[in-house]
C-alpha cells in the first residue's frame, strides 16, 4: 500500500500529491476510519469488490486530526488509534492507496460539490466513490447521499452506497467502540473492533509502590493525551515490547490509586513472570477482560492479597485466551 499526504505540508511523513497520480483510475471510500474496525473493514471490502468489478485501484481517503478539532479548536476527541496506527490497520486491509488529508480551514470551507471536483476527481483521479450509509462530508456536513450522487452525475464521479454491517444486536461504530472501553467492557470493545484494543506508552519512573506489595509495576505514560484510557479498574492484558515476537501476559491498573491518597490517574503494569529494567522502553497494552472496579483497601496487606487474586484470574483468563 502507498500512502500519500495532500496538500503539501512541511511535517508530512511521506510524500505529498503533487498531481493526479498516474495510471489506472480509483474507486474511493472516505472518512475518519478511527479504530478501523469491522464496519470501517466490511466497508473497505465493498469497495475492493466494486473496484474489481469496474478495473479500477482502490483507495481510503481519511484526514490527518479529527475535522471536528479544525471546526471547534476546543473540542478535546478520544481517539482509539494514532494516525501512525491507523495507517497500519488499512495497510492490512490490502488496498492500493491510502490518501491522508489535511484537514485544515480551507479544506473544511469546500463544499462537498467542490471537494469531489477539485480533491477527488482532479487530484486524487476518483471515478467511483462507495459512501458509507451515515457517512458526511463537505462544509458544515449540510448534505447527504442523494446530493453526492448529483454531483458525481455533474464531476464524472459515479457515487454508490455501501451497505451498512452489524452483527446481531451490535451495529459496528467507532462511538459504540468508545462507549464500551469507557465502561470497560473490553470483550464487546474486541467484538466491534475486530481485535483487542491497545494502547501504547513508555515505561516511566514511579513510586515503586507495587514492588512493596510484590507486584512489581511498569509506570506507562501515554504520549498522545487524545488517546482514549479505558475505565478505572485492573484489567487482564497482554504486553508486547518491541523487538520481541511474544507478548508477556499480565495485569493492569489503571485510577487513582485510593488505597493511598493518590491525586492522579496512573497506568501500571505487572507483568507475570518477568524481572528486569524495562525504563525508557515502549509497551503496547492489549486489554482482554476487566477484572474488577477500582477500589479502596483498609491497608495495603488487604490491597496485596486482593492484587494475588487478580493475579491468579488474570492468568486464567489469559491462558483460556490462548487456548481458544
Amino acid at each position: 500500500m502507498k500512502t500519500l499526504y495532500f496538500p503539501p505540508y512541511p511535517s508530512a511523513p511521506h510524500a505529498a500529491i503533487a498531481s493526479q497520480p498516474a495510471g489506472l483510475p480509483f474507486a474511493a471510500t472516505i472518512g475518519f476510519f478511527d479504530g478501523v474496525h469491522r464496519g470501517h473493514r466490511f466497508l473497505i471490502e465493498q469497495l475492493k469488490q466494486a473496484a474489481a468489478q469496474q478495473g479500477l485501484r482502490t483507495m481510503v481517503v481519511t484526514f490527518d486530526r479529527h475535522p471536528r478539532q479544525t471546526v471547534q479548536p476546543q473540542w478535546q476527541p478520544q481517539l482509539l488509534t494514532t494516525l501512525e496506527e491507523k495507517e497500519l490497520l488499512i495497510e492490512q486491509t490490502g488496498v492500493d492507496q491510502l490518501v491522508v488529508l489535511r484537514f485544515d480551514e480551507q479544506m473544511a470551507a469546500l463544499s462537498a460539490r467542490d471537494f469531489m471536483q477539485q480533491v477527488l476527481k482532479e487530484q486524487l483521479g476518483v471515478r467511483l466513490l462507495l459512501t458509507g450509509y451515515d457517512n458526511r462530508f463537505g462544509h458544515n456536513r449540510e448534505e447527504g447521499f442523494e446530493q453526492y450522487r448529483a454531483y458525481g452525475q455533474q464531476t464524472g464521479i459515479e457515487v454508490v452506497a455501501a451497505l451498512p454491517s452489524n452483527d446481531g444486536d451490535m451495529r459496528y461504530s467507532s462511538s459504540l467502540a468508545r462507549r464500551l472501553i469507557a465502561e470497560g467492557d473490553m470483550g464487546q470493545a474486541a467484538r466491534c473492533l475486530g481485535r483487542r484494543y491497545t494502547i501504547a506508552g513508555l515505561v516511566v519512573h514511579g513510586e515503586q509502590i507495587g514492588r512493596t506489595l510484590g507486584f512489581p509495576t511498569a509506570n506507562i505514560a501515554i504520549g498522545n493525551p487524545e488517546l482514549l484510557v479505558p475505565a478505572n479498574g485492573v484489567y487482564a492484558v497482554t504486553i508486547e515490547r518491541q523487538g520481541h515476537p511474544t507478548p508477556y501476559g499480565g495485569m493492569m491498573n489503571i485510577g487513582m490509586r485510593p488505597t493511598f491518597d493518590g491525586h492522579r490517574r496512573t497506568l501500571e503494569v505487572n507483568i507475570f513472570g518477568f524481572r528486569g529494567d524495562l525504563y525508557g522502553e515502549r509497551l503496547t497494552i492489549g486489554f482482554i477482560a476487566r477484572l474488577r472496579e477500582e477500589q479502596h483497601f483498609e491497608s495495603p496487606e488487604a490491597l496485596a492479597r486482593q492484587m494475588a487474586e487478580d493475579a491468579e484470574r488474570a492468568k486464567a483468563i489469559i491462558n483460556e485466551q490462548t487456548n481458544q
